[in-house]
């Protein structure tokens, strides 16, 4: 399985959980995933850590050549598919400003999409279908377009993640 990262997933664990100078292994973890293959950041989401502000250093981690080349997914995104996720996933009659609203989410979906079997979405977000149109959360509109997707919690246990996993390999 090959788990795509959304943007929150590593701002919140930066933030919340496993700030980069506190709990350094987790952030060598995933390195260490990417290069395995096994977690990639498409690059619609990747822009937003590198554009975002370096006050907890995360922009500058994600500028990190090493981090780059192994998190970084190496392929393009795919209109029709793009486009099939806004459309069955939001609403058909987005308004411009609608769009602007839903961001990059629907490239992550995509990408998802483009590979179903054997990609999983990792998100932050939490499920609430009751939500229409732009307003609609990455796991819902997964959930309807036969997507795999999990919190980052459900992620880092699949993937076995522990502050000693250098020594559980």
């Amino acid at each position: 399985m090959l788990y795509l990262l959304d943007a929150n997933v590593l701002i919140d664990a930066n933030r919340d959980y496993y700030p980069l100078g506190r709990v350094p292994e987790f952030w060598e973890w995933l390195i260490h995933m990417g290069k395995q293959e096994l977690v990639k950041v498409p690059i619609e989401i990747y822009e937003e850590i590198r554009e975002g502000n370096d006050d907890d250093g995360l922009t500058l981690w994600s500028k990190d050549s090493e981090t780059e080349t192994s998190l970084l997914l190496r392929e393009e995104s795919v209109a029709t598919l793009v486009s099939h996720v806004i459309d069955n996933g939001y609403a058909s009659d987005l308004t411009d400003d609608e769009v602007e609203q839903i961001g990059r989410d629907p490239f992550l979906i995509a990408y998802a999409l483009a590979s179903i079997k054997d990609r999983c979405v990792v998100t932050s977000e939490g499920s609430k279908p009751g939500r229409k149109r732009a307003n609609r959360h990455i796991p819902d509109i997964c959930k309807d377009l036969g997507i795999s997707c999990c919190s980052a919690f459900e992620f880092t246990k699949q993937l076995n993640f522990n502050t000693n996993w250098e020594k559980s390999q």
